[in-house]
């Protein structure tokens, strides 16, 4: 069972007990999660596809960490110009646990209950007197 669900702007496939790394959110470690923008549902048997999102699927998770990424190096030159620039950037992320994928079935409407009429009895002609 898997799902494809967007966090924080960016897609990820959602697999039960696997982990995710997502860009840095404000909880805390051990907290628990739910991403409701699934926009893939697959159980193994059946798939199926949100227009945008699948209504009723969400997934639940725990925040194991947060952290940073390794280091992204950025050089820039200009030949002959004595030119160069050096610069690092390490990007932080969160590490999620996936616990939970799940679909809740939709709720049947139940039929409106019919009121029943009251008999009504024929009106009564009025006599004409002449």
């Amino acid at each position: 069972m898997y799902a494809i669900v967007t966090i924080l702007g960016k897609q990820f496939k959602a697999v039960e007990g696997r982990t995710l790394r997502i860009p840095k959110m404000d909880n805390a470690a051990g907290d628990k999660v739910t991403f409701d923008k699934v926009l893939l549902f697959n159980d193994g048997k059946s798939t199926q596809f949100g227009s945008p999102t699948v209504a009723k699927a969400t997934v639940t998770g725990t925040v194991l960490e947060h952290g940073r990424e390794r280091k992204v190096l950025i050089y820039k030159k200009k030949r002959r110009k004595g030119y160069q620039r050096k610069n690092g950037h390490r990007q932080h992320f969160t590490e999620v646990e996936v616990n939970k994928i799940q679909l809740k079935a939709a709720a049947k409407k139940k039929a409106p209950a019919k009121k029943a009429k009251a008999e009504t009895k024929p009106a009564k002609e009025k006599k004409k007197e002449a």
